[in-house]
């Protein structure tokens, strides 16, 4: 039987098409609220790339606190600067990446203050997919960009012995973590459906989150550490893949099997995220405006 095609822009896709063509139907919506954004921002090229530039140089700030405190110290926790640098790069590209696709998630609280959610609900798209669009902006690439530069240079300098597996955990821990990272952020942006002074608390994971990244895990108390695996999984978008890569011992003695288990933790963090939404949507009431 043939594919049905996706609805065009403007049309409502039925509930009882698959899930495949729905998800389909969502990442097509973002991208056409996406692309509504980018034109109206590259009407003004030259303030783009300065923008831009400001974004790299600013990110950068934070990379360069971490080689001013090796000017001081050869090793922090045990690591040296290059594999410092890769955790700091896997953790801001994911975090980067994250912000870039999702990041005007955080926004939703102050969408149903105003009552201007409402409109997004009686739209033909799903809510959420514009939500997340809202005011795209490319000058977020700044964060992404800086780390890949920070990462290429890691990469040259690190003394590892490349296995296929080692090669291939480098760009499965950057989609994943990006993953849970955009997951985090819906999933917190859920919480102001009931409280809508929560954005701070959804910072704390995000923001607060890859600065933990940043540093090795041996510099933490175990129970940190346990909780980053166990409870809000940041530990997948990078400590646990990295220590396989660079072939550390794990401080929690954990089985290797967590090393390469990135991709169940960002597959479960999207089903909560999902299902936090759809909780969200139902107890929300509207302004009645």
């Amino acid at each position: 039987m043939a594919e049905r095609p996706l609805p065009a822009a403007g049309q409502l896709l039925p509930r009882t098409e698959p899930f495949t063509a729905r998800t389909a139907w969502a990442v097509r919506s973002w991208w056409l609220c996406a692309r509504m954004w980018m034109r109206s921002m590259m009407a003004y090229r030259a303030s783009f790339v300065l923008n831009l530039l400001a974004s790299l140089v600013t990110h950068s700030l934070d990379f360069v606190v971490l080689v001013l405190m090796f000017r001081h110290t050869d090793r922090l926790g045990g690591w040296n600067l290059p594999e410092i640098a890769f955790l700091y790069a896997t953790a801001t590209f994911s975090l980067g990446m994250a912000n870039l696709l999702v990041g005007s998630a955080d926004g939703l609280g102050a969408r149903i203050t105003s009552g201007t959610l409402d409109t997004m609900l009686i739209r033909p798209a799903p809510a959420l997919s514009q939500l997340c669009a809202e005011r795209f902006t490319l000058r977020r690439l700044g964060r992404p960009l800086q780390a890949l530069i920070v990462l290429a240079w890691s990469l040259a300098a690190l003394d590892v012995h490349w296995t296929w597996d080692r090669v291939l955990l480098v760009p499965v821990l950057l989609v994943c973590g990006s993953v849970i990272f955009g997951a985090i952020y819906v999933g917190g942006a859920t919480v102001q459906f009931w409280w809508g002074e929560s954005k701070e608390i959804q910072n704390s994971f995000t923001y607060g989150g890859a600065t933990l990244l940043h540093y090795p895990p041996t510099i933490f108390a175990k129970e940190l550490v346990a909780g980053v695996v166990f409870g809000v999984p940041l530990a997948f978008v990078n400590w646990l893949p990295t220590l396989r890569i660079l072939d550390r011992p794990d401080p929690l003695g954990l089985p290797t099997a967590f090393q390469y288990a990135s991709p169940v933790a960002a597959a479960l963090c999207v089903v909560a995220a999902g299902l936090a939404w759809r909780a969200g949507l139902r107890a929300y009431r509207g302004t009645g405006s």
